[in-house]
């Protein structure tokens, strides 16, 4: 008797991951340059040059018994450490090596998280449009995912539907900013109201209500957007970050979660953190990267890249009568559908050799995600057949 679970997630990937295998088809039989995948969030920028000179350097100098060794089971003292004193000096907290987790990229650190947090009967909130997979994440660790409908005008979290939605078996909250898929970056006045309704509920309800902080695009903002880092704000918080989008560096799964100091029962938490990542079997992330990610701890790629793409992307198709939200981070354009059903426009725009992801498994049924993390080459290739689909559903250009 197998996990009818665990099957079901085996035999049907994430539509993302369904349009990733789908374009790599499609370029097999008529060329990647015919080809317009805008499906996955990979970055195309190369990872700085300092990412890998530390690889060679580590090579050349280290032990490699050492080097290629078991760290301890939350990460090597001095990569937290040094990760730490990055953050406190950065955002102002009281970070200590032992308020770090290392894990195996954010999908790993929210898998421990709510596996860390969750008991039966528990709930976890989330914002629409959200991340698909944090309801495989949620669901996983024996929890329910909560949804709160987007709030279209401008995309920041419906405070109202949001406070309503808080019950006693709340957990904990699951937000993301810059946002995947929308690249709304929360404002400061939102997130000031979020914490502010999560400590009424933590009173009204006798127990810590948890913030988790997913932001593997915190460095990718524009025009000067600040992103408010969320320990700051709520004293319960984790923070789930991943040195993938960033720092170019997605195929090597180096991440960690960082657990705030001022957290009710912090030790208790961090044990728990170190008990989930036990049982998951997310116990001593690469040896090699976590200490590659220690070196270049505040090193980026080229960035500007993303905001060129952006920039011409936003411009050209709201020129050809879409609507999108205009993304202040993150590398995503969350565009309207040109009819109801995204999926249907989704296979409208496949014959253009367009490749997006309906936004209906992101809790945002008529959008579709465009992912501009592609050679700028790409996008202005692919112009011209976003007219043409235009034009084809009676936009003036």
């Amino acid at each position: 008797m197998l996990s009818e679970k665990m099957y079901e997630l085996g035999s049907r990937r994430s539509v993302i991951r369904e349009i990733f295998e789908y374009a790599k088809k499609r370029s097999a039989e008529i060329g990647p340059e015919n080809v317009f995948d805008f499906s996955l969030g990979n970055p195309n920028v190369p990872a700085p040059a300092k990412v890998e000179e530390t690889i060679r350097g580590l090579l050349d100098t280290c032990d490699p018994v050492v080097l290629h060794g078991y760290t301890s089971a939350q990460g090597d003292f001095g990569v937290r450490d040094t990760i730490a004193k990055s953050i406190n000096r950065r955002f102002g907290t009281r970070l200590t090596a032992d308020s770090l987790y290392m894990t195996v990229g954010a999908a790993a650190s929210l898998s421990i998280c709510c596996r860390a947090l969750t008991v039966p009967g528990d709930e976890f909130i989330t914002f629409a449009p959200f991340f698909t997979e944090y309801r495989v994440f949620v669901e996983a660790a024996g929890a329910d995912l909560v949804v709160i409908p987007v709030r279209e005008k401008d995309f920041q979290i419906d405070l109202d539907e949001f406070e309503a939605r808080i019950q006693e078996h709340t957990k904990g909250i699951i937000i993301n900013s810059p946002n995947n898929p929308s690249g709304v970056v929360y404002s400061e006045d939102t997130i000031q109201a979020v914490c502010g309704i999560l400590s009424r509920k933590e009173k009204e309800y006798g127990h810590p209500i948890y913030l988790i902080a997913d932001e593997p695009y915190r460095e990718i903002v524009y025009d000067g957007i600040k992103v408010p880092y969320l320990m700051n704000y709520y004293k319960n918080t984790l923070v789930c970050y991943s040195y993938s989008k960033a720092l170019s560096l997605p195929g090597e799964r180096i991440g960690y979660i960082a657990v705030s100091p001022d957290m009710e029962e912090e030790r208790r938490v961090y044990a728990a953190v170190c008990g989930a990542g036990r049982a998951l079997g997310y116990v001593c992330a690469p040896s090699l990267f976590q200490r590659v990610a220690a070196a270049c701890v505040e090193e980026t790629s080229d960035l500007s890249v993303y905001q060129r793409n952006r920039d011409l992307l936003y411009a050209s198709l709201t020129e050809y009568g879409y609507e999108c939200i205009r993304p202040d981070g993150a590398f995503y354009l969350f565009v309207k559908a040109l009819e109801p059903d995204a999926n249907a426009f989704y296979e409208r725009a496949k014959k253009y050799e367009l490749l997006l992801v309906p936004g209906d498994d992101f809790g945002c049924p008529g959008y579709v995600r465009i992912a501009y993390c592609v050679k700028t080459e790409q996008i202005i290739n692919a112009l011209p057949a976003f007219q043409k689909l235009a034009q084809e559903y009676g936009k003036n250009i």
